[in-house]
């Protein structure tokens, strides 16, 4: 028996002002798009901002929907519209910004497991890094170098025999 153990660096930050520039203008990005959220069922509302490699930044927001399955997450609205109006342009960062009017949301909500499988194979596809920003509207900023880091034996294209 062989056995492996796998993790990640994490950097928290307590405030915006430790980020970049670019970082920081992201999450602000991010939380503007969370405003819009369509969530009237979860009260959970969502944003997320892809920062492409061209520079041009692309926002989503999740929609949800009373029949529950048919409603999407900010992130795969945003990195879904990337995909579709900047094909072939690599994606550097991902910043999601969360909030409940139910509950004050005090760390910040990683993508759930349809949103990081679909972002992973984004990574994959461009062969580079995408890395996350994560904040709700109080507490620490949640920063990782890759979607790989969250999802390390993310499941591709070669199970399916196509590589």
């Amino acid at each position: 028996m062989e056995r492996k153990k796998i993790g990640f660096e994490l950097l928290i930050y307590e405030n915006e002002n430790e980020l970049s520039q670019n970082d920081q203008k992201l999450l602000r990005d991010a939380a503007k798009a969370r405003e819009n959220a369509y969530a009237p069922y979860s009260k959970f509302k969502v944003g997320a901002a892809v920062l492409l490699e061209n520079g041009e930044v692309v926002i989503g927001n999740n929609q949800e929907n009373a029949s529950y399955p048919s409603g999407l997450c900010a992130e795969r609205v945003a990195i879904f519209h990337a995909g579709a109006k900047y094909p072939g342009v690599a994606v550097k960062s991902i910043a999601i910004s969360a909030s409940s009017s139910k509950h004050e949301v005090g760390v910040p909500a990683a993508p759930c497991g349809n949103c990081r499988q679909s972002i992973i194979e984004y990574e994959q596809k461009q062969n580079t890094p995408i890395s996350l920003l994560l904040r709700s509207e109080k507490g620490p900023i949640y920063k990782c170098s890759s979607m790989a880091d969250i999802l390390p034996l993310a499941f591709n294209s070669s199970f399916l025999g196509d590589s």
